[in-house]
């Protein structure tokens, strides 16, 4: 076993994301080879890749779960994770971006800028991940660097810097132009680039590329401005700097190109993961300065169960040393959590490691109570990081054991599965009884159930997919008051309370008005407590509700006779009788669907989606096919996949994510609501 201690300038944490199919995975596994990590290539057809390493994955060619690995270039570590591109999965993402300080987003070089490219996007910049571009598969007929590049812009609102031209085009692409360097790299053989002059026939193109490039650092760094202003050809480490400084700043965007499946622009990838991502030290990752001598804070970020080892958590380290054996406090919940072993990770192999420092990312063995973005951190400087918010489920399905004896493990493994994956949801139906999972997708509930019964040994049987509806009110009540008197001998039950209930785009919020002590202190927050109970059943159906803002105004209490008990019930049955004057309704998930087709296919493509009540909101051509966005109820989008393969001959797919909850059209409500 070994401590580490790392140079934290030339450390990169960083992850990987696109939308599915981008070449992602493949992108991560050339990584790996070419950092002498890997010594053979694995390739995602062929089910023999590092990073996609569970048999779901390995089967269906995907990736479902991050996959974290270390390696090394040119004096640099870089922990890279390898998140999923299938929008179910998008938890995934969304919790590695929350630890990481740099990520590579990986596009099509013919289809461009998709739906979860969008999305991922938009969740690095939540987060405020700087980026680096790799425009991939530029050998594909109908590759387009520039529309790519355009389409960056234009839908990501990203300022992209071209630092690479492609030199020839689909199965003629042999290497990229280096804008900076003023060179050409060529790749005869898929291994180390040839270093070249630019070609004759690219030389002008070129000139104008690096002319734009410097015009674009000029108008947002001060030091090429001025080099810029006096007539200067800015040399390449000065654009180096620069460009670093506005990457690490989330102000632009470097974007490189080639053809991972080739081997093509893998290297100059990697230089620029080295030269512009940040380092630990760039990036404000909480309250304490990134330094093994600071007290130690840490984030949760990923639970998971290993078949040999048992539950790990997966940590980063923004301060201070993770030791084996110490005690360290878990400052969300307020208890002490004992650190076991300590790994460092490379997709499902392991090497045990005595203590890890600031900037690392590693897996702990022993903790018993710290969930998904908790904060682990020196008992004696207590400090809470900044935690994550995890979508609700847009689906369920009913599952049973098929036997009475799988009960109890279909429980215990239930939970385990809920504590990995924040956004898989369990609860128990309050009229049948029944145990109803929640997921992102058909797929998500899909890859749980294989799960269960592969990882778990757990036989059962799954109901149809359903929507997980959700109620809200569409207009305000106010000043709905209840009291809440119970009296059977002895100490009785006595709260009275005055409130206002009123639409919000959020989930929920509490407001307490409340002056003159009418309602103590300290039973205010059970009437809280007593609202947040009833939001659990709607009035319509019984779904959960949403969308709603409380304001307590008034109320009235007992010396002897109130309790928080009291309050939390008559808050509740207030919160009720408010809901049922506030014009409840019922919402839906609605998806965002793109349907790329060839262009005989549209017509049909579009009137069917309007068939399913979906709006659609345009077209535009993609590589010799045509892109139908539109957003359809999740209601209607059941058994899609089937239906349009048969409806294009097998030629059209399609992608979908979440996108809102809307109000469903009466005729449609009065169904769902007899139905339920």
């Amino acid at each position: 076993m070994t401590a580490t201690f790392l140079d934290l300038t030339t450390v990169r944490n960083i992850g990987i994301m696109a939308h599915i199919d981008a070449g992602k995975t493949t992108t991560a596994e050339r990584i790996l080879y070419f950092t002498g990590v890997s010594h053979r290539i694995g390739e995602v057809h062929d089910g023999n890749t590092a990073l996609d390493w569970t048999d779901q994955e390995r089967e269906r060619g995907i990736t479902i779960t991050s996959a974290a690995t270390t390696c090394h270039w040119r004096g640099h570590t870089i922990n890279l994770i390898d998140t999923p591109g299938h929008v179910d999965f998008t938890i995934e993402v969304e919790r590695c971006l929350r630890v990481l300080d740099g990520a590579v987003a990986v596009f099509d070089g013919v289809a461009g800028v998709e739906p979860q490219s969008e999305t991922v996007w938009r969740q690095a910049d939540r987060y405020g991940v700087p980026r680096v571009c790799f425009v991939n598969k530029l050998d594909r007929p109908g590759a387009d660097l520039h529309r790519c590049v355009d389409m960056i812009a234009d839908r990501l609102g990203a300022v992209p810097l071209v630092l690479q031209l492609p030199i020839g085009a689909e199965a003629g692409f042999t290497g990229v132009v280096d804008l900076v360097e003023e060179r050409a790299l060529v790749w005869p053989d898929g291994g180390e680039p040839d270093v070249l002059h630019v070609p004759p026939g690219l030389a002008a193109d070129a000139r104008r590329w690096r002319a734009r490039l410097v015009e674009t650092l000029a108008e947002h760094d001060d030091t090429i401005m001025e080099l810029y202003v006096a007539g200067a050809e800015p040399p390449a480490e000065r654009l180096h700097e620069a460009i670093r400084r506005l990457t690490v700043a989330s102000i632009a965007t470097p974007v490189l190109c080639g053809s991972a499946y080739r081997n093509k622009g893998v290297q100059p990838l990697l230089d620029a993961i080295a030269r512009y991502l940040p380092s630990p030290l760039d990036v404000a990752g909480g309250p304490r300065a990134a330094s093994d001598a600071a007290p130690l804070s840490a984030l949760a970020f990923k639970i998971m169960t290993d078949r040999h080892l048992g539950r790990l958590t997966f940590v980063r380290i923004y301060s201070g040393r993770l030791e084996t054996g110490t005690q360290v406090l878990n400052s969300v919940v307020g208890g002490r959590e004992r650190i076991g072993k300590i790994y460092r990770v490379h997709a499902n192999s392991r090497e045990e490691i005595a203590s890890a420092g600031a900037g690392d990312i590693v897996a702990v063995m022993g903790l018993k109570r710290t969930t998904t973005g908790e904060t682990l951190c020196d008992p004696a400087h207590p400090v809470v990081l900044e935690s994550m918010d995890f979508p609700s489920p847009v689906i369920e399905v009913a599952i049973e054991p098929r036997s009475n004896g799988d009960q109890e493990r279909l429980g215990a493994a239930l939970r385990r599965l809920a504590e990995e994956d924040p956004s898989f949801q369990v609860h128990a139906d309050a009229e049948t009884g029944q145990t109803v999972i929640g997921g992102m997708g058909e797929l998500h509930l899909e890859i749980l159930v294989d799960r269960l019964r592969d990882d778990h040994g757990v036989d059962e049987r799954v109901g149809r997919p359903r929507v997980a509806y959700r109620e809200t009110i569409r207009r305000a009540a106010s000043k709905v008051e209840v009291t809440y008197k119970k009296q059977n001998g002895g100490k009785g039950q006595f709260a009275k309370v005055q409130l206002s209930i009123e639409p919000i785009e959020g989930h929920y919020e509490f407001v307490n008005q409340v002056t003159g002590g009418h309602v103590p202190r300290h039973f205010v927050p059970s009437v809280d407590d007593g609202c947040q109970d009833a939001m659990r059943t709607g009035p319509l159906a019984g779904f959960p509700m949403t969308g709603v803002r409380v304001t307590l105004l008034d109320g009235d209490h007992h010396t002897i006779d109130s309790s928080e008990l009291a309050f939390a019930i008559a808050g509740s049955l207030a919160f009720k009788e408010a809901v049922r004057r506030a014009s409840p309704a019922l919402l839906e998930p609605v998806m965002a669907v793109e349907v790329t087709t060839p262009a005989e296919h549209m017509g049909a493509v579009i009137g069917d989606l309007n068939a399913r009540r979906g709006r659609v909101e345009g077209t535009r051509p993609r590589g010799g096919a045509e892109v139908v966005r539109a957003l359809v109820p999740l209601a209607e989008m059941f058994g899609y996949v089937g239906h349009l393969r048969g409806a294009t001959s097998g030629r059209a797919v399609h992608s979908m994510q979440f996108d809102s909850y809307a109000e469903v059209p009466p005729a449609v409500a009065a169904k769902v609501v007899a139905a339920a």
